[in-house]
């Protein structure tokens, strides 16, 4: 017997088939484009819910006992009294909210709104692009992110959860309602909203799917960042995951919510009490990638070049996209401090990638409790970029196979609301490696560290200025 995974992902749809012990036996995947327009981000909704519905066609199957979703988080789209779409789908990547998040953040009223929701001041949160929305004179009956339409056209009902909820900006981490005072300041009302519901409810299939018997559950699921904690096994108190692809995050279990009081973190629902404390990063494979093109190198022979030498006083911030954690700034530039004409493309490069790795350190740092790390994603298939990191973070990292991730995640959900396993909390990934860091090592990218904040502290202004 399998469950269905539909990951809703930015680029493309995957379906992914899973046991109860939480291995992959199938999957398939549906591309789509991300449109971009300068700051603008969206998707089709109907490219993304085809996308989905073709895919979970080509895997169904008499054993499948339940689908369960999960997907990027903090899009929104607007839907009419019908609950056809208005508007597409905004990313997470899109930053035309710019103007309404640097007017919030770092003032009072932004400070209790991140510490009430658990989301930070940050323009890809549908809190600023609803305000974004509101001051554009944009008007919609209700407002959903893309996950709950997906799940309206498999279900008929269109619900939120805790998990993709905390992601918002909109919900109180605390009550698991939605918060008034964000409200407020998005210009909407809590009825133009679905209903909130734990992650692992289940609403029967009424969707037409070919191979599929109808009336199976559908578990609405949660968002990709949580759920890619449990997927790896890092749903534990004190367990954390690091993913690394273009991008990166860092998030460590807890039971029940809370951010810092400096704000450096997010605070999102896995379910039934567990959540993860942390930050994503703007930037990160990506580094790498710009430094190939920049010098004319194979990325991977680049890597292998810079793992052997050392960045000689250079100093990267690598903020390519901007920067959210710890420090949610939409504006920030890259820097290359130190840099003189004797460093080479090796060099740049090493820098980069230990500039990456102390923006995770970074968050660590932000973080209360962490026990363990475990460690997935793509940009991993590079030696440099583990040891670094281990480095960096000055602990042992476990390596697991990136085999579905988030799409693992929501599956478990799935497994639990059918009452097949126990707890969240179960752990049936294993590590395939564990990175050891270097002592000589960790003292010296410790002792940098400071240096990374004074820096982005004395180019802070100007980053605002130069937007302007």
């Amino acid at each position: 017997m399998i469950v269905l995974a539909v990951d809703l992902g930015t680029t493309a749809t995957k379906v992914v088939a899973v046991d109860a012990q939480a291995r992959v036996v199938a999957s398939t995947e549906r591309a789509y484009p991300m449109r971009t327009s300068g700051l603008e981000a969206t998707h089709d909704p109907k490219q993304v819910l085809d996308a989905a519905l073709d895919a979970l066609r080509e895997l169904a199957s008499e054993d499948v006992r339940a689908i369960a979703l999960t997907g990027a988080m903090h899009s929104i789209m607007g839907l009419d009294a019908g609950l056809t779409p208005v508007t597409d789908a905004l990313s997470w990547a899109d930053n035309r909210a710019v103007e309404q998040t640097e007017r919030l953040r770092g003032t009072e009223e932004g400070r209790a709104l991140h510490q009430a929701t658990g989301a930070p001041i940050h323009s890809f949160t549908p809190l600023m692009k609803l305000a974004w929305f509101h001051e554009n004179g944009v008007r919609a009956a209700k407002w959903c992110e893309i996950k709950d339409f997906v799940h309206l056209h498999l279900t008929g009902e269109l619900i939120n959860e805790h998990s993709s909820g905390s992601g918002t900006g909109l919900m109180n981490i605390h009550t698991l309602q939605w918060h008034e005072p964000s409200l407020e300041f998005a210009g909407v009302t809590a009825d133009q909203l679905p209903p909130l519901v734990e992650p692992t409810h289940s609403t029967p299939l009424t969707a037409e799917i070919p191979g599929l018997r109808p009336g199976i559950p559908v578990i609405v699921g949660g968002g990709d960042g949580p759920l890619g904690n449990l997927g790896v096994g890092a749903a534990t108190p004190g367990a954390g995951a690091v993913s690394l692809g273009t991008s990166g995050a860092l998030r460590v279990a807890q039971q029940g919510p809370g951010v810092d009081e400096e704000g450096r973190t997010f605070s999102y629902a896995i379910g039934e009490g567990l959540w993860v404390r942390g930050g994503a990063i703007s930037n990160g494979g990506v580094v790498a990638q710009w430094a190939a093109e920049t010098f004319n190198v194979p990325v991977g022979e680049l890597l292998s070049q810079a793992a052997d030498v050392d960045s000689d006083g250079l100093v990267a911030l690598p903020y390519l996209l901007g920067e959210r954690a710890p420090w949610w700034d939409p504006t920030a530039h890259a820097a290359l401090l130190g840099l003189r004409r004797e460093h080479t493309p090796a060099q740049i490069t090493k820098a980069l990638v230990e500039g990456v790795c102390q923006q995770l350190a970074l968050v660590l740092d932000a973080v209360p409790q962490v026990d363990s790390l475990r460690i997935t994603g793509g940009a991993f298939r590079a030696p440099i970029w583990a040891q670094t990191l281990a480095n960096t973070l000055g602990m042992p990292l476990h390596l697991t196979e990136d085999s579905g991730g988030s799409a693992v995640g929501a599956a478990l959900l799935a497994w639990r609301a059918l009452g097949e396993i126990e707890s969240l909390t179960v752990d049936l990934v294993q590590p395939t490696q564990t990175i050891t860091p270097d002592e000589d090592a960790i003292e010296r990218y410790a002792n940098a560290r400071p240096f990374v904040v004074k820096a982005y502290r004395a180019l802070e202004e100007l980053y605002a200025d130069s937007h302007r």
